[in-house]
């Protein structure tokens, strides 16, 4: 079902007085035009009246539970609306993305209006059966009908948490599900859950993992620079790399970062790799000596350019060039190399 809910919400303000009105108006954000604008403060509206900060909250308090039960009563239905949307996701969601699905279904019910989330809030706030959680440091805000739900979210959350510290890189929520140890969750109600974390967050590709890792809170180039080669899986330039990650005009700047980054090795000329990779760093010689040095016996010619080339982007002949060094490398009477001995 679909309401005008901007329309419900004023008309459920006709009910009250006018100073309460205002106060109501002005602390929900309803008199506001541009959703963009900040709804006011205590205060604000204490200077407008005259009374202080503490006062303004008790207006809106008592209006608030004044009218709730003549709103829900005259508008049952859009408060059994609102409280189904939450109920049939654990009965708790993450108050951005249940205010963004309902605006979405507005829109397309032909009911727009810049300033809908307000009015959301607003009669949410009316829902008697309904409680509201504000933003923490480890939750964002989110309504819930029952404590219940939020004992469960922090199970999922801390689950999903057990299972990132074990597998140590971002996971997909099919994969969660598949490992999952909380079995007393409906499949249904683990995503709303995890909206909810601050700890375990989702990034652009789909995974979850922890707010402080790189692949999901990227922080500057070299961030944007390392998932901007985990998406493509192999190496790139330096140019490409800054071309996917919308610094075409600092692409000196991306590459100074490079440079500056154990994470990322080069493999080819101006060209990039991930160390957890398997790619070493170094020079072609140096890695001719890292390969020799591991392999620890005589190699061919032919054996020792297929190792190098699994490691850089070069040209056969500039790996021949470096093992024809005498100083580093020397060849015995089968025609194999090894590192010469000093």
């Amino acid at each position: 079902m679909n309401f005008n809910y901007t329309i419900i919400s004023k008309n459920i303000l006709q009910g009250f007085s006018p100073r309460a009105r205002n106060v109501l108006e002005k602390r929900f954000g309803l008199d506001l035009e541009d959703a963009g604008l900040k709804k006011a403060t205590l205060e604000l509206i204490g200077r407008e009246y005259g009374i202080t900060r503490e006062r303004v909250r008790q207006i809106e308090k008592e209006e608030l539970d004044k009218v709730k039960k003549e709103a829900q009563s005259k508008h049952g239905d859009v408060f059994r609306c609102l409280e189904k949307k939450i109920r049939d996701s654990g009965s708790l969601r993450e108050e951005k993305s249940l205010i963004s699905e309902i605006e979405v279904s507005s829109k397309m019910s032909g009911f727009s209006d810049k300033n809908i989330a307000n009015h959301i809030i607003f009669l949410l706030s009316l829902d008697s059966r309904l409680k509201r959680q504000k933003e923490s440091d480890l939750f964002y805000a989110f309504w819930m009908l029952e404590q219940e739900s939020l004992e469960l979210a922090k199970k999922v959350i801390a689950d999903f948490s057990r299972l990132l510290k074990k597998e140590k890189s971002p996971l997909t929520l099919d994969y969660y599900l598949e490992k999952r140890k909380v079995s007393d969750v409906p499949v249904k109600a683990v995503l709303p859950y995890l909206e909810i974390s601050k700890v375990v967050l989702k990034n652009s590709e789909g995974e979850y993992g922890f707010s402080d890792w790189p692949e999901i809170s990227p922080r500057g180039v070299k961030d944007m620079a390392y998932l901007s080669l985990r998406r493509e899986g192999k190496p790139l330039h330096f140019s490409a790399i800054a071309q996917n990650i919308g610094k075409e005009s600092h692409v000196q700047t991306v590459h100074n970062e490079l440079i500056k980054d154990s994470r990322f090795i080069l493999v080819g000329r101006g060209v990039y790799g991930l160390g957890e990779w398997g790619y070493e760093p170094g020079t072609v010689q140096e890695i001719i000596f890292k390969t020799l040095k591991k392999k620890n016996h005589p190699m061919s010619k032919s054996e020792i350019v297929d190792d190098v080339l699994n490691q850089r982007f070069v040209k056969k002949n500039t790996i021949l060039l470096n093992l024809n060094n005498k100083k580093y490398f020397q060849k015995d009477n089968q025609g194999k190399y090894q590192i010469r001995l000093t």
